[in-house]
């Protein structure tokens, strides 16, 4: 009979979300994904945010799409009154301002902990 038997032991935690592969920033890099948009009318510094983004994404190994939000109702709906800006897994990171690439790397490793 089954229900009597020796416990089985619980698997061993980790705290690490890698799973203990810490050994490459790229192996823990790839692991973590990101929902990041881009917020703003289209115009050009909108637009070098969305590529200083994507250069800083791929620079960390993340394979994440940057969406561009360009309709006023939904970057109104983040409380954003002045664009460009930045927003990671749904909270607005940056607003009013063009991050350069090693910046957003910067806030990214922030904001991913």
């Amino acid at each position: 009979m089954g229900l009597f038997g020796k416990k089985k032991e619980a698997p061993e935690k980790t705290t690490c979300s890698c799973n203990g592969n810490c050994g490459t920033a790229k192996t823990q890099a790839t692991e973590v994904s990101a929902n990041v948009k881009v917020l703003g009318s289209g115009c050009a510094k909108c637009n070098e945010l969305v590529k200083a983004t994507k250069e800083a994404l791929a620079e960390l190994g993340m394979d994440t799409a940057v969406e561009h939000v360009t309709d006023f109702a939904e970057i109104a709906a983040y409380g954003v009154m002045s664009a460009p800006a930045l927003v990671v897994d749904g909270k607005v990171a940056v607003y009013g301002k063009v991050l350069k690439k090693e910046e957003i790397v910067e806030l990214l490793h922030k904001l991913r902990g």
